[in-house]
């Protein structure tokens, strides 16, 4: 029986359904697992992947603003000028 590395849970799984380098999910403390290991069964906590997934999808956003959006920016900092100025 193998264990969760994050809450030392016993994970219930298909030892025999699992290869390395597969993904479960801990049921006890929700934390994705990667198996690293088939004999014995041994696991360790792959959310720093899904952090650089969630890195992709800012970096898709950028790709939204574009030149229009930069002389509006533009616009509005001279209107905020006048209005210091007087």
């Amino acid at each position: 029986m193998a264990t969760c590395p994050e809450c030392d849970a016993e994970l219930e799984v298909e030892e025999s359904d699992l290869d390395v380098d597969d993904e479960i999910s801990c049921s006890d403390c929700g934390t994705n697992l990667r198996v690293t290991s088939i004999s014995p069964l041994e696991f360790e906590a792959s959310d720093e992947e899904d952090d650089d997934d969630d890195d992709d999808v800012a970096d898709d956003d950028d790709d939204d603003f574009d030149d229009d959006d930069v002389d509006d920016l533009d616009e509005d900092e001279d209107s905020e000028k006048e209005d210091w100025d007087e």
